[in-house]
């Protein structure tokens, strides 16, 4: 461990990391100076006077709530299971999921747009829930399962010696504790999810179904490009994903953390 106790060191530390944060500051505060030019929050109310503003967070948060859902169910049970129960070949499956990590999301739009047509799930929410929270499985299963792996195993043989079933240890031992890691994969899929561009630009053609990644080409054509409100728009769509990491921010790093380091 590092020691950090002398103030030279502590100031030294404080510097540094300052230092590192620069390059991811500059571009937000760019943005918001950006999204003041011309006409300053005139930008905004040109954004919000487009009438679909209301309709393209709600089919995002639609969206995000629907893989956050996925995501948490299946990355918090596979976690679990791989970290904790005996299972034969259990780490075979877990390397297997782990090379879906590998895959570029682009090789899959072929077989997918195939399929959903087959499925008549074309230009639904399911087009892209699905597939997205296909896609963060693979990571949110890897922090779960190295958080959950840090769990006492005496914990759960009490709780099995009391007579407790997978699922009641599951539900009574494992979620209380993986409350911190249950968080910060929360967090991740809310910024992923919300932030998809390519899968519903493809998948939901309706203008009723879009996301507020798409808000910014109603500035954008062959003979326009306002970048005022282009930028207006950004910050408008990151004000949600910035209100949830306030509020869950304690537990999201406390998360990240374990699952990252056990």
């Amino acid at each position: 461990m590092f020691d950090m106790r002398s103030r030279k060191k502590k100031i030294l530390l404080q510097l540094i990391l300052l230092l590192m944060t620069i390059p991811y500051a500059v571009p937000l505060v760019q943005m918001v100076l950006g999204s003041l030019g011309g006409i300053g929050l005139g930008n905004y109310k040109a954004v919000w006077d487009t009438g679909v503003v209301p309709v393209f967070f709600r089919n995002s948060a639609i969206i995000s709530a629907g893989v956050i859902v996925l995501v948490y169910f299946f990355s918090m049970t596979a976690g679990f299971a791989f970290a904790k129960l005996h299972i034969a070949g259990k780490e075979v499956f877990f390397w297997l999921i782990l090379a879906a990590l590998t895959l570029p999301e682009v090789i899959l739009l072929t077989p997918l747009f195939v399929t959903f047509q087959k499925l008549h799930m074309y230009n639904t929410f399911f087009a892209v829930i699905l597939p997205s929270a296909a896609l963060q499985l693979p990571f949110a299963i890897l922090l779960t399962r190295n958080y959950d792996t840090g769990i006492p195993d005496a914990l759960i043989e009490a709780a099995r010696i009391d007579g407790a079933s997978p699922v009641k240890v599951f539900w009574y031992v494992i979620l209380p504790l993986a409350r911190p890691i249950a968080s910060s994969v929360t967090m991740l899929t809310l910024i992923n999810a919300w932030n998809a561009y390519l899968l519903p630009l493809l998948f939901l053609q309706s203008p009723k179904l879009q996301t507020v990644t798409l808000l910014p080409q109603f500035f954008q054509g062959e003979f326009t490009n306002d970048q005022t409100k282009i930028l207006a728009a950004a910050v408008l769509t990151a004000v949600p994903e910035i209100i949830a990491y306030l509020c869950m921010q304690k537990s999201f790093e406390k998360g990240m953390s374990a699952g990252a380091l056990k």
